[in-house]
């Protein structure tokens, strides 16, 4: 942890998503019908950035713009409740809000809203202060007018001559202040600063005066171009993969935000590039951006965003789903502390039909199969983390040791098991078989296991990957 804090500076958007299913055209027009099953939110913009920094960090402002309209009150709580603390400058307008609708897992439409715009003037004495006493600061620029405030910018200009300033540039945005250590264009936001310069980091980091350009080129890597004129590719690390589409939304700020930490706690460039690396390939195998929203309002939802995800809920979900044809998936444990290993889990399971239903041990069978110590998070808490996911469409407790007895009232299409079983080995195997089901095994992510992470919280020991 760094003793001060990290800062993250810019638009902050409210993102929402929905998700649901399409298997008609509307009589209107050729265009389809989405029945909505589930909708989350989340910060976007510069407010994603410091709820990234948030997870790893306990100290993180947030300088960016807040209207003062229901969509930036919830946006102010989303940022807040996650442990960010938020210097709000002055706005006008309604805040920003990017609704996304997709069906099947694939994009159908976005709807974008709002109109706010920082107001120039002196900058709010909380954000000079915060800047001034920065361990180091993250630019994340949306093109929607705060990294352009001259007053701000003035500060920055100034905090960049002695603290690790990180800026991730938007083509409408404005140009980094000069004496950035770090600029993170992606491949297609450099070629658009540069036209048809064929190394274009190299011309961006005179250009800007910066010490490093940093082109991110996704799944390949990120090429560094140094101050001295040095290139210097940095690779993607190897990682388990499964059958799933992977998210990339919000890949690139955890990559400023990993790079910001890391130049906080003294790393060099090339170092603190290949930290961000790895965290950003970490990020989008763990599911992006979905795995750090939360449910929307029901407005915005539908019915199934403000249930409870009970087992009544999952059995109705998977009757009504059954109903209409199609494919209920279910998979089921403790998961006590979710992890990558979950996820990766989870998206897969979630790939294989039209619904996922997640069934979890009761705190008693959690006991009962790990211990009196366990679980560290009572099944309520693990039911609301699970069902906040957007993979995720109802959680269910079950009590026995096995989860037989709900196998049989939900009778899933699919059911998934992670870890080195076969079905034979699994007692629930004949209850969904029995229903004409399917058993599925997806191998567990090495180096992932929630009794490891516990037992290295309890002793206080970092964890080996």
């Amino acid at each position: 942890m760094t003793a001060s804090p990290l800062v993250i500076v810019g638009d902050a958007l409210l993102d929402i998503d929905i998700d649901g299913s399409a298997t008609r055209l509307s009589p209107e027009a050729p265009v389809p019908v989405v029945d909505v099953e589930r909708g989350w939110q989340r910060p976007g913009g510069a407010g994603l950035a410091a709820l990234l920094a948030a997870r790893t960090h306990d100290d993180v402002v947030l300088i960016t713009g807040v209207a003062d309209d229901a969509a930036g009150r919830q946006l102010s709580e989303l940022l807040t409740s996650s442990g960010v603390r938020v210097v709000a400058l002055p706005m006008r307008g309604s805040t920003v809000s990017k609704t996304r609708v997709r069906a099947g897992g694939q994009s159908v439409l976005r709807i974008d809203r709002g109109d706010a715009a920082p107001v120039p003037g002196p900058l709010p004495r909380a954000a000079a202060e915060a800047l001034a006493g920065a361990g180091a600061i993250c630019v994340a620029d949306y093109g929607r007018g705060v990294a352009a405030l001259p007053a701000l910018r003035e500060a920055l200009r100034a905090a960049a001559a002695h603290t690790p300033v990180v800026w991730d540039p938007h083509p409408r945005g404005a140009d980094p202040v000069p004496g950035c250590r770090l600029v993170t264009p992606n491949e297609d936001e450099a070629q658009h600063f540069c036209g048809a310069s064929r190394v274009p980091g190299e011309l961006l980091r005179d250009r800007w005066d910066a010490d490093a350009v940093c082109v991110t080129l996704g799944a390949r890597g990120a090429r560094v171009f140094g101050a001295d004129g040095t290139r210097t590719h940095v690779v993607t690390p190897a990682l388990a993969t499964g059958s799933v589409r992977e998210d990339t939304c919000g890949a690139g700020d955890r990559f400023a935000v990993a790079a910001t930490a890391a130049l906080a706690e003294g790393a060099d460039t090339l170092a603190a590039v290949a930290a961000a690396v790895d965290a950003a390939a970490r990020f989008v195998a763990a599911g992006g951006a979905a795995g750090v929203s939360s449910p929307v309002p029901a407005a915005h939802g539908g019915p199934l965003a403000d249930t409870d995800h009970g087992t009544t809920d999952a059995v109705t979900l998977a009757a009504r789903l059954r109903a209409e044809g199609r494919t209920v998936v279910a998979t089921g444990g403790c998961f006590d502390l979710l992890h990558t290993g979950h996820i990766r889990l989870l998206r897969t399971a979630r790939e294989l039909g039209d619904a996922l239903i997640v069934l979890i041990n009761s705190d008693d069978s959690v006991r009962a199969l790990k211990g009196p110590s366990r679980p560290v998070m009572p099944a309520e808490d693990r039911a609301r983390v699970l069902a906040a996911l957007a993979c995720v469409d109802a959680v269910a407790v079950f009590d026995e040791a096995t989860p037989a007895d709900l196998l049989d009232a939900i009778a899933p299409d699919i059911w998934v098991k992670g870890g080195d079983y076969t079905a034979d080995q699994l007692p629930e195997a004949d209850v969904v078989t029995r229903h004409g089901g399917d058993v599925v095994i997806v191998p567990t992510v090495a180096g992932y296991s929630s009794s490891a992470l516990i037992a290295a919280a309890r002793s206080g020991q970092p964890t080996e990957r």
